[in-house]
């Protein structure tokens, strides 16, 4: 093994090029995939039966097909219907609306854990159902969401790896290909992978700090979960119960 090779990978422009690509795919993916899963999940709370039954047929085709038939099926098919994407495009739409469906599950199961009484209380003070969900069910879901949204973030960013069957260069298209040309892929793909963990550790860092500032004030002084067992994988301690006034 080479370091020295390593290291030439890790400072080249193809390589700063495919890291870049590989965040923003993700990123963009993510964003219209939370607004798509934030749509999907007030929708359900509707009772109309043909948007419910909508959103059940959403969710029944994007979580129970692959997601790299779901890249193959936009960029391949949909040009049948005169419909051209660029390859790019059609990564970004592909992955909005399959992380849209998780994400969908994880916001309805965050709103529906806020109580009811809570929303009452809020209408009797003559608030507005919009004004209820913004500044009382939202801020309290968001506590809840937090995690496992963070983990469908990270999720996405090593998915994202799959778009490149459809000829996007990213990350790992690229290691493929550096390798390709002189057949050292252990240190192309050493490359990738520090690429791959270094952006994987600023998500779970940034996770890390939202999580912290969304906390109530009275467990901030309890002693918090280091982020070094968030790193290592480790869970969550048991709460602290709270004491009375």
């Amino acid at each position: 093994m080479s370091f020295e090779l390593v290291y030439q990978y890790l400072v080249s422009q193809s390589f700063i090029s495919g890291a870049w690509m590989t965040l923003s795919i993700t990123v963009v993916s993510l964003f219209f995939g939370v607004i798509v899963g934030l749509i999907i999940a007030l929708l359900q709370g509707l009772k109309f039966a043909p948007v419910n039954w909508l959103t059940l047929i959403y969710l029944w085709l994007f979580r129970g097909t692959p997601v790299l038939f779901q890249i193959i099926f936009i960029y391949n098919v949909l040009p049948t219907f005169g419909i051209r994407l660029s390859a790019f495009l059609s990564a970004v739409i592909a992955l909005s609306l399959n992380e849209g469906a998780y994400m969908a599950e994880i916001i309805r199961s965050g709103l529906q854990a806020v109580r009811k009484g809570q929303r009452t209380a809020g209408l009797a003070l003559g608030m507005t159902r919009g004004k209820v969900m913004r500044y009382i069910v939202l801020p309290q879901a968001a506590r809840i969401v937090l995690p496992p949204m963070g983990n469908q973030t990270i999720g996405m960013l090593k998915t994202s790896a799959l778009v490149s069957v459809i000829a996007v260069e990213e990350l790992l298209l690229v290691a493929n290909q550096t390798a390709s040309a002189d057949f050292r892929y252990f240190e192309a793909l050493t490359a990738a992978g520090i690429y791959y963990l270094a952006l994987t550790s600023v998500f779970m860092v940034g996770q890390y700090l939202m999580e912290r500032s969304l906390e109530p004030k009275k467990r901030r002084g309890a002693a918090p979960r280091s982020l070094m067992s968030r790193l290592a994988g480790k869970a969550n301690p048991k709460p602290v119960a709270e004491e009375g006034p």
